[in-house]
Order: structure tokens, then sequence, then C-alpha cells
């Protein structure tokens, strides 16, 4: 049985995309986690052709395929997988974000959401070391001679961590993303990180560890997990398990190190110029555009763009000065629902206001947006002119974040000038209110107990 149809039958017998939760593979076994599993999904599993047996552990079902075939069959399951979405399953009562997600599933936008899961699962580690390197930094403006303590210099090195593997985590990553071996992604970004680059000279020039940052490391983590998918299909299984990785890494390595590196050199240098000029010259007006639009680009779904955007930006410069200003559109949300709140006389909006705006405060604007601001409509338009104003605050004075993932109050600690950053979320709490207040809205008829 060729791998496709073999792919394909171990779909259908395993209960296709409503059954398998995930699947992933080691040498020689394919391992899949199930919603469900009984004795006859166990049988029928044994009795197809090419499955040489089962392990069935609680966590995961075990198929036992051999060498080469348990990573090509993996393959096709999970691009089956990708082909056939779940059903979404509503069971928080936000309908309206549901709709607004099925609507914005775009290919342009599903990429750009691809692009976006490689960044999600470092956010925790952006969070520790921006915070830490944050309150290392007001430690050291209070009292400068703690920089010579061990313990400080200690500490800086741990907030620096993050920041320093970087390119590793998101080559491991991003190889995951694009259905490629994660470890020879992350292998790749640490070939164009090697400081031993430096030594090496082609044509007079010497090789430049790093360059290109991560924008370099997504672009050759694609083109490996793209080589590899095809490697598998052209080598013969007996060879696929030590052709496919060393022919992955070599010509992946190649094009990395000659064209991938400067092209993503080239992109990273211009994005960083944009940024960091646009937000120079154009200072105040340019955060005020920014502000008042990220709530309108994040119901778009084109807000998942600017993750790596904050990525390469921390990397070149050590903070990004986009976050700050976009923060400030929960900032304005947070303003809008406290006008709903005051002017609403229906109880059960009033309840809902009063429990999002807590998580709304420390950056979770999700409940306020699906639940308060945009299905009444003016305040959502409220929410955006607060975070308008707010983000001007930002540009005006530079403000930068050395985290990604936070937003709100939290945001504060990470910030370069955290001062002006909580002014910047004052003005945009006021803005929002007042904005909100003046344009009113329909109060809804109670018609729900709280």
């Amino acid at each position: 049985m060729k791998m496709d149809e073999l792919g394909k039958k171990l779909y259908d017998v395993l209960g296709g995309r409503e059954n398998i939760l995930q699947a992933y593979n080691c040498m020689t076994r394919l391992r899949v986690q199930l919603n469900k599993k009984d004795t006859a999904l166990l049988e029928a599993v044994k009795q197809v052709p090419g499955v040489m047996g089962i392990h069935d552990t609680e966590e995961e079902l075990q198929i036992i395929l051999g060498p080469g075939t348990a990573t090509q069959v993996t393959t096709v399951l999970n691009e089956l997988l990708e082909k056939t979405p779940a059903k979404p399953k509503i069971g928080d009562g936000r309908e309206l974000h549901q709709q607004i997600r099925e609507k914005n599933a775009t290919p342009g936008k599903l990429l750009l959401k691809k692009i976006a899961g490689i960044f999600i699962p470092l956010i925790p580690a952006f969070i520790a070391c921006g915070l830490l390197t944050g309150i290392l930094g007001v430690s050291a403006k209070i009292w400068p001679e703690i920089t010579a303590s061990p313990t400080w210099q200690l500490l800086a090195v741990a907030g620096n961590a993050v920041f320093w593997g970087m390119n590793l985590f998101v080559g491991y990553n991003a190889a995951k993303v694009f259905g490629g071996t994660p470890i020879l992604g992350g292998a790749l970004a640490a070939l164009i990180s090697h400081p031993g680059l430096a030594n090496v000279v082609f044509d007079g020039s010497k090789l430049v560890p790093g360059r290109g940052g991560v924008i370099a490391v997504i672009l050759v983590a694609f083109l490996a997990s793209w080589l590899e998918k095809r490697l598998h299909k052209l080598i013969p299984t007996v060879f696929d398990l030590f052709l496919t990785p060393l022919l992955t890494f070599l010509l992946a390595g190649v094009a990395a190190i000659f064209v991938l590196q400067p092209l993503g050199g080239a992109i990273s240098s211009a994005i960083g110029a944009a940024a960091t000029g646009a937000v120079g010259s154009g200072g105040a007006a340019v955060g005020f555009v920014l502000g008042g639009m990220w709530l309108p680009m994040v119901m778009m779904g084109i807000h998942q763009a600017l993750t790596p955007i904050h990525a390469d930006l921390i990397s070149q410069f050590g903070v990004t000065i986009l976050l700050p200003i976009l923060a400030m559109a929960g900032a304005g949300q947070v303003g809008a629902a406290i006008a709903v709140y005051v002017k609403s006389k229906n109880k059960f909006l009033k309840k809902t206001v009063a429990s999002a705006l807590p998580v709304g405060l420390m950056g979770v604007g999700e409940p306020l947006i699906y639940g308060v601001t945009l299905p009444l409509g003016r305040p959502f338009i409220g929410a955006c002119i607060g975070g308008a104003f707010g983000g001007a605050v930002q540009a005006h004075f530079m403000v930068g974040a050395s985290a990604m993932g936070i937003s709100g109050l939290p945001l504060a600690g990470t910030t370069n000038n955290i001062p002006i950053y909580l002014l910047g979320v004052l003005v945009a709490y006021i803005a929002g209110f007042i904005a909100t207040y003046l344009l009113g809205f329909d109060d809804p008829a109670e018609e729900r107990k709280s």
C-alpha cells in the first residue's frame, strides 16, 4: 500500500478530524492522541495493511509502521487534518467572535495565523524575561551601584536568555508549524546564528552570524520543511531515515547562508527602519492612527502580521516601539466599557461589564470587545478613539517594550519609560470614556436576568 493510501486509510479508521486530536511520530511509530478509542477501533487499526502492530497507552495510541514509513504516513495524516478543520465548539456564548473568525479564514489570514503560531509558544518566556529585564532596569536607575552585584549580573543574563536563544526557538517552532521536523528547523537556525560564521570568508567577505534575525530563520525553516516533505516522497523508504534529514539540512543550509540570510537581513533592516522612522518622524500623529486602527485590524484578522515584527524589533533594538502604541486600544476599550457601565440601566449588561473589566485592565480585551462594545456599536468607536489618544502619547515619547504577549497594566513593567506608559494608559481610559459617553448607545431592554 502506498504512503498516501495508508495515511488516508488510517485517517478514516481513526475517526477523521472529529476524533484525531494530534498526530506525530518517532522513528518507527505513528503516535496519535484521540478523543475516543475502544476495542473495535484498535482491532480495525491492526487490520490495516502496513500496520505492524499497536501499543495503546493512556495518553496516546502508538501505531508501529517502521522507519521512514512512520514519518511519511504522519505527514499525510497531518495534511488531511489541516484540510478538514474541526467543527467549532461554542460553549462560552461568544457567537459573534466565532462568526468573525470564520469570516476571516482567508488563505492570507490563515498564513498570518500560522506565522503568529510560531511565536505564541514563546510568549511565556518573553513575559518572564521582559518583566525581569524591566525590573532590573528600574532598579539600576534607582541604585546605579547595584549593577556591580554578581546577583544583579546573573539576573541580567537570565533576563536576556530568551532573546539570546530566540533564533533557535523560532526555528524549532517554525519547522513544526510548517510541517517539517522541528529539530532540523532549530539546527538550521543554530547554523545561521553560530558565532563561528564570523571566521568564514567567501569572496573576501566574512559571513555574519545571526544576520536577518527571525525573518531569515522563518524563511529557512519554511524551505527546509518544503524540501523535507518532497524528499520523503522521492527517497526510497529504506534510505529515508538517513538521507532525508541529511539532504534537508545541507540543501536548506546552503540556501540559508547564501540566499535567505541576506534576503532576511534586507527585510529585517527595512522593517526596523520603517517602524522606527515612521514613529520617529510622525510622532503623535502616527501613534494616533495606529492606536485608533488596532481594534479594527484585530477584527479583520490582520493583526497577527505584527507578531514577527515585534520579535524582530526586540531582536534588533531590545524593545518594540509598536507594542505600547497598539496596547492603548485595549486601554481605550476599558474606558469605553466604564462609560457603558455608568450610562446603562440594564442590569445584565452592567454585570457583564463588571465581570470583564478586571481582565480588561490586565490586557485581556476579548470579553469587553465581544460582550460589550462591539455588540453595542458606538462604544466600539469610542474605544478606538481612546486607543488613538493613548497611542499618540506612546509614540510621541517613543516608549518601547521588551516583551510580547502582554498588554494593559502588566506591560508597564517591561517598558523603558514606565511613568509615560502609564500616562498613556490613563489618557486612553479617559478619552475612551468621554468619547463613548458622548456618542451614546442604544441601551438594550432588560431581557435576561443577571
